[in-house]
């Protein structure tokens, strides 16, 4: 890298860095993710071996070009690790309860504890969970029950999974 390239990155970070986080804020699930990938975008400019003859014509548009992909590849990486919380294993909670006294207790606390993050999700995310899997719906088929489309029916998943996850990881 030119010796010079690197104080202009770090000014125009400064300069970015209010709008970086916003704008990782709004596509990631978790302010420390937004923060994390805003130091991955300045470490990533100070790697570019720019050279006299190779000037970035838009540094602000190289800037967020940098922080668009850095989303994608976040997203790939969250996709591969799965979710912390798995709302499906704690589905069969909601059966009766059977075994020790203890597990029983145990079970009651756990299935108090969904029915409570269920209770919280908004109307639609709750019947789209609850028909996925509770009435073992497809897709398809929730998407004619509600008279909304598939991709609507993902997102109402995707939303309910995190508010899930929010919820049940204030209990762990």
């Amino acid at each position: 890298m030119s010796s010079d390239r690197g104080p202009f990155w770090a000014r125009m970070f400064v300069t970015h860095q209010a709008t970086l986080n916003g704008f990782f804020r709004r596509r990631v699930a978790h302010r420390w993710d937004a923060q994390d990938l805003a130091q991955e975008v300045f470490v990533r400019l100070l790697r570019v071996d720019g050279g006299e003859d190779s000037i970035i014509a838009n540094p602000e548009a190289y800037l967020f070009t940098v922080a668009s992909n850095l989303v994608k590849e976040h997203a790939v990486l969250q996709k591969r690790r799965g979710l912390s919380v798995d709302i499906t294993q704690m589905l069969p909670e909601l059966e009766s309860p059977q075994g020790t006294p203890e597990a029983e207790a145990e079970r009651e606390f756990r299935r108090q504890r969904l029915h409570t993050v269920l209770d919280r999700l908004p109307p639609r995310c709750k019947a789209v969970m609850l028909m996925q899997h509770r009435d073992g719906m497809s897709y398809d088929e929730i998407a004619a029950q509600l008279g909304v489309s598939n991709h609507m029916v993902k997102k109402y998943v995707v939303k309910a999974l995190a508010l899930c996850r929010r919820g049940l990881a204030r209990y762990e």
